[in-house]
């Protein structure tokens, strides 16, 4: 049902009102807010510096967190497909997404995704969908390629440890733009644990990607695909993001292989099934430039050369420039010959279409229609001339039936009518339509009505299939019956038959193309009929010469138009070949309207028939077309010139400067005299015609004379008039009145142009370091598109390689057979260029960190899984750290949480390049599996690593300071190495090695601070230079079985060794912890010589202490002993005072307290006394007691 379009209401534009008078002043030159400034400027002065300071920073801060290292843009201007990954675990709806991708794209359900999938999105952007699965051997290598991440998280279950795994790969390996997409959705039936989910889940993104990285939601799912508008919102946002160039990916071409195909010779390998393979591989380059012959790496296959490298024509092409805000059906291609999509397959010298069995077999009542005209062309029996000749075409219902027969009765009438043409081997009969203006129009009209049906092409194709398959049935089947006589022309040679062949165009999508492509023939060549498709130089110059005698003719085609072969004639010309060369074909259709012969009658007073000599000039021809030959009546002398009509001269070359210039004058930007300046020609006319009132509005119209300026005035072209003399005085007059003020003009406009010049060349304005440096990037990217622009692709392929953007075939010899018979599409098969010097293998200096998440730290010495540039490959690293003397001390585990050192032999890399390290590739693991990351340092040996060796001996004899040490060393020369080396006891009495002993063998002497004791251990600390263990071995997971890609393994730990043979380590005994029992060592009291007492101050002197005495008898207390009696009396009297109440227990406390200060004071007492007794007897003073 048609329904009515709401009409929007109009803008009604105020004629009142604030905003009216600031326009108006505005206008006028000024503006309100000039005006506020002036009359108020301290409302508009600064208030605080601070805070302005503040904003200006805050300002600054914003702006240059925006700025990034400007690179030359190197993308060609036909880029490559963009590479999107898709990413997540098992079933998180990987697949789905990509099938509602394409569908949203390119209109088509897709199967199986197997391989790379490339969709045209848009006029200037073309996609590669990969799908990468739960391997990290695929995460690995996808990263490395990939220019956008659609990374697809299960929000009923949240983050899994793939996500993170793939977000720190891409951190080692350059980080491509990642979007993440959150899917099960409609598990949630809680609108609040969604949005608290969401809201956790974009936080936990942000923090491993970046703040505000995008996020989609795919609320649910409708008959197994998500929901149309959500598919159609992320692909409009894939189909305009910006990239910004990876430095590896830039620096390095690389194909992303989408077709492969085994060329090895077919006896070959029946005699030798497990020979290598030749193998051709197809994909669009990317990166930078490839050249042939050299070197590629195949990630999980290995190094190979490359025997030969050809560009192809792209598959999957842009479709053509042009002005328009869509893609119509025709251009929406969907690229994937591992999925087995896409009917044309290219190979480099031949063209290979994919026709299913079934179609050959049985006729299907649904067949595309590709498949029905190869179909025809297969059953054809008969040559095409006989099959047109055969056939008979009514253009009309109603009309009058075109046959060969009657056109020979024509031509026996008019022989000179029919001409052999030995250029193009046929016969040609000449046709004019009756009027030629009509004509034109008509082909003026069908043209526009192309374009509308070019607009609506998509309700037309279906029914353009739809009736193509049951037309095509019907003519072959009439040119099978029929067997009518032909006459044929002389003998065509045959490679002129090659040629045509060679040119027969693809097929038309609809029959709007076929008229057009009718009209095309007609257009583009005068006097050809249209179906002709020799494109020879010889033919194109005698088509030249008969250019002005067939000027006034339209030949109509001699072969008739209801056989399949012509249908393949005009339908194979392509999707969009009508639209080449547009411009051309309007200019040349309008130079023969304009040279065709006018008809006066008709211009003045309309379409009128003329019947006078109608009769005796036209013919009828099959009841439709009128022959008319217009150079054979009066009319044309009579109206040879017309001045209402506009002759162009042809053979003027506009690409002369002389022809330039002498149009040059016709321009604005022509040198002017004196009185033609346009502003001065516009005065003029104020001047004659002054003010004038329009009779239709009533509005008066005033003159301004003097009032615009010049260089308001727009271009003005000037033309010859009858009254140029009239003109001539009034501009002298008006030259006279004005010639001070349009001087002075003249003077300030000359003046103001100078000024902007200078400020132009010497004031930088706003313009910063960040600009100028955008601006010279930009003008070498400019540069570099220039140097080779207008030459074609096979001489520029000779100088610079081949650009990315191209579709290339690389042959490589010699692939392990496994690469062709254990072939999987889902698995990305990269090809990888290396420079010169990244084939070789050597010796790499690296940094190193393990992994916050790896549970475990790494061992020296233990085999480890690098990614590094291109290559997977396993090594045997060293793990070190420099000391502050700039020693390399080995380590034998990685440090926890800080950087080391490491050392490896493997392939030369450049420095700087980020690498990542996993222990094993084989299967899923639970924990996380990238176990270290890190950057490439040097790639020399100029690194010694170094371990320290401490060698033991023990003392044989013992001479003061002097000791001889056995059992370090076995010979004389290795002490003599070590002479002046220094030694060290357990006990740390530090010593030298002085020179070698005779015997035993080893033994030497040395000396040390101090005098050793036979139970002394001696030991030298050494540091020993370690060797780096040669292992390169590359991963070759893309050789093993389909299945069983994921469970490559290589070299095995000593702990894994260990662990699958059952080996369990013996301790060494030494190392066991056992309880220490030391015996009790007594040392002897210290001796010092009575001589040495002497000499030392009193206080250092050892005191004579005298032994304590006995205590006198009258000072010792007596020992009281109780009888039987007493002692029962006490201890009642003891449990009588444990029962006592608390006050009484107060006061025998305090009792008790009493008799202790005073024993306190008897003991002070009697010390004192003891001390006055032995000072008197020092003195000598004997005191009675």
């Amino acid at each position: 049902m048609d329904r009515k379009v709401k009409e929007q209401k109009r803008h009604q534009q105020k004629h009142s009102g604030p905003k009216v008078e600031k326009k108006k002043l505005k206008r006028q030159g000024g503006s309100a807010e000039d005006d506020e400034r002036k009359r108020n400027p301290k409302a508009f002065a600064v208030q605080s510096a601070v805070r302005m300071a503040k904003t200006f920073h805050r300002a600054q801060d914003i702006k240059t967190k925006k700025h990034h290292i400007p690179l030359v843009d190197r993308t060609p201007l036909e880029p490559p497909p963009v590479v999107i990954v898709v990413v997540g675990p098992p079933k998180v709806g990987k697949s789905t997404l990509i099938r509602c991708l394409i569908k949203n794209f390119t209109r088509q359900k897709l199967g199986d995704i197997c391989g790379p999938v490339t969709v045209v999105s848009g006029k200037k952007r073309r996609l590669t969908f990969m799908e990468c699965n739960n391997d990290i051997n695929t995460m690995i290598d996808l990263a490395k390629v990939a220019d956008l991440v659609l990374m697809l998280i299960d929000a009923s279950f949240g983050f899994e440890m793939e996500t993170f795994e793939f977000l720190n790969i891409c951190q080692v390996h350059g980080f491509p733009r990642i979007m993440g997409v959150l899917t099960h959705l409609d598990s949630f039936k809680n609108n609040k644990t969604l949005r608290k989910t969401k809201k956790n889940l974009k936080h936990r993104f942000w923090t491993e990607v970046y703040q505000g990285a995008k996020l989609f939601y795919l609320s649910g799912m409708v008959y197994g695909e998500y929901q149309t508008q959500e598919v159609k919102n992320l692909g409009r946002f894939i189909s305009v993001m910006k990239f910004r160039p990876l430095v590896w990916q830039t620096s390095h071409p690389y194909v992303l292989v989408d077709r492969m195909e085994d060329l090895t010779d077919p006896e070959r390998f029946r005699t030798d099934p497990r020979c290598d393979r030749t193998v051709s591989l197809y994909g669009y380059l990317r990166g930078t430039h490839l050249k042939n012959k050299g070197q590629v790496h195949i990630p999980g296959v290995g190094d190979f050369e490359v025997a030969d490298v050809n560009f192809l024509p792209d598959p999957c092409s842009l479709p053509d420039a042009q002005k328009k805000r869509a893609l119509n059906e025709k251009e929406r291609l969907l690229y994937a010959p591992m999925a087995g999509v896409g009917g044309v397959v290219y190979d480099k010298d031949a063209v290979y279409i994919d026709l299913p069995a079934s179609h050959v077999k049985q006729q299907q009542e649904e067949v595309r229609p590709t498949t029905e005209l190869v179909q025809s062309l297969i059953d054809t029996h008969a040559t095409v001339d006989a099959k047109m000749a055969a056939s008979e075409v009514s253009l009309f219902s109603g009309s009058a039936t075109l046959d060969p027969a009657d056109i020979d009765e024509q031509s026996e009438v008019k022989e000179e009518e029919q001409a052999w043409d030995p250029n193009t081997q046929r016969n040609r009969r000449k046709v004019v339509f009756a009027e030629k203006e009509e004509g034109s129009d008509v082909s003026g009209s069908s043209d526009e009505d192309e374009d509308d049906e070019s607009d609506d092409g998509d309700q037309e194709e279906d029914e353009d299939e739809d009736n193509l398959s049951t037309f095509l049935k019907e003519a072959r089947a009439k040119s099978d019956t029929s067997k009518k006589n032909v006459r044929e022309p002389p003998q065509v040679k045959k490679q002129k038959l090659e040629e045509r062949k060679e040119e027969i165009p693809v097929f038309a999508d609809s029959e709007d193309e076929l008229e057009m492509s009718e009209e095309e023939g007609e257009a583009g060549r005068p006097g050809d009929s249209g179906n002709c498709s020799e494109e020879s130089d010889d033919d194109e110059e005698a088509e030249d010469d008969n250019d002005e005698n067939s000027e006034d003719e339209v030949e109509f085609p001699r072969h008739n138009h209801n056989s399949a072969e012509f249908i393949l004639l005009f339908l194979s010309t392509g999707a969009l070949k009508w639209k080449d060369g547009l411009q051309q074909k309007a200019s040349e259709a309008f130079l023969r309207q304009q040279e065709a012969d006018p008809n006066l009658r008709k211009l003045v007073y309309g379409p009128v028939v003329e019947a006078e000599n109608g009769a005796g000039e036209e013919e009828e021809l099959g009841g439709l077309f009128r022959v008319s030959r217009p150079q054979n009546s009066k009319k044309v002398q009579a109206n040879a010139f017309d001045c209402s009509r506009f002759h162009p001269d042809t053979s003027h070359n506009w690409d002369l400067e002389e022809m330039l210039n002498s149009i040059r004058d016709c321009f604005v930007t022509g040198k002017w005299e004196e009185g033609q300046d346009a502003a001065t020609l516009l005065k003029e006319d104020e001047e004659l015609y002054g003010d004038f009132e329009d009779m239709e509005t009533g509005e008066v119209h005033k003159g301004q004379t003097g009032q615009q300026d010049p260089a308001e005035v727009g271009p003005v072209y000037l033309q010859n008039s009858e009254n140029d003399d009239h003109d001539d005085e009034v501009e002298e007059r008006l030259v006279k009145a004005n010639d001070d003020e349009v001087q002075k003009k003249k003077r300030m406009e000359k003046k103001r142009r100078l000024k902007e010049r200078f400020d132009a060349e010497y004031d930088d304005g706003d313009a910063t370091y960040f600009d100028d440096l955008k601006e010279e990037m930009q003008k070498q990217a400019e540069l570099n598109r220039a140097e080779f622009e207008d030459v074609d692709d096979g001489t520029r392929v000779q100088y610079e390689g081949f650009r990315p953007g191209m579709y290339v075939r690389l042959e490589i010899p010699s692939l392990p057979c496994e690469f062709v018979t254990n072939f999987d599409p889902h698995y990305p098969i990269i090809l990888g260029g290396l420079s010169s010097s990244e084939g070789n293998i050597g010796y790499l200096q690296m940094r190193l960190k393990k992994h916050r998440w790896h549970n475990r730290i790494l061992k020296t010495r233990d085999p480890l899984i690098l990614s590094l540039g291109w290559r997977r490959f396993q090594t045997i690293p060293l793990y070190h750290i420099e000391d502050h003397n700039g020693r390399h001390r080995l380590l034998k585990y990685t440090p926890q949480h800080m950087h080391c050192g490491a050392s490896i032999w493997g392939p030369v890399t450049p420095q700087g390049t980020g690498f990542l390290a996993v222990q094993s590739v084989a299967g899923t693991k639970a924990n996380f599996r990238i176990a270290a990351t890190g950057v490439i340092l040097d790639l020399d040996k100029s690194v010694t690593v170094v371990k320290k060796l401490k060698l033991i001996g023990y003392p044989s004899k013992i001479f003061k300071n002097t000791c001889f040490v056995k059992g370090m060393f076995n010979t004389v020369l290795e002490v003599a190495k070590f002479e002046g080396a220094s030694v060290r006891t357990v006990s740390g009495i530090r010593g030298q090695i002085k020179k070698a002993l005779s015997t035993p063998p080893g033994a030497y002497r040395a000396t040390f601070e101090d005098r050793l004791l036979m139970s002394d251990i001696v030991f030298l600390r050494s540091w020993y230079p370690v060797s780096v263990p040669q292992l390169y071995n590359p991963v070759t997971s893309l050789l093993l079985p389909v299945g069983q890609k994921d469970s490559w393994a290589g070299m095995r730990t000593l702990g894994q060794l260990k662990h699958d043979l059952g080996i369990r380590t013996k301790p060494n005994t030494d190392s066991l912890y056992k309880p220490v029992v030391r015996a009790q060592r007594r040392f002897n009291p210290l001796h010092i010589p009575k001589e040495l007492q002497k000499a030392l101050p009193f206080k250092s002197k050892p005191k004579q202490q005298q032994p304590k005495g006995k205590m006198p008898r009258d000072l010792q207390r007596p020992t009281v002993i109780r009888e039987p009696q007493e002692k029962k009396v006490a201890a009642l009297a003891a449990y009588q005072t444990q029962g006592v109440p608390a006050a009484e227990k107060k006061q025998e406390e305090a009792k008790l307290k009493r008799h202790k200060e005073a024993r306190k004071k008897l003991y002070r007492v009697m010390g004192q006394m003891d001390q006055k007794r032995q000072r008197s007897s020092l003195k000598g003073a004997p005191q009675d007691d």
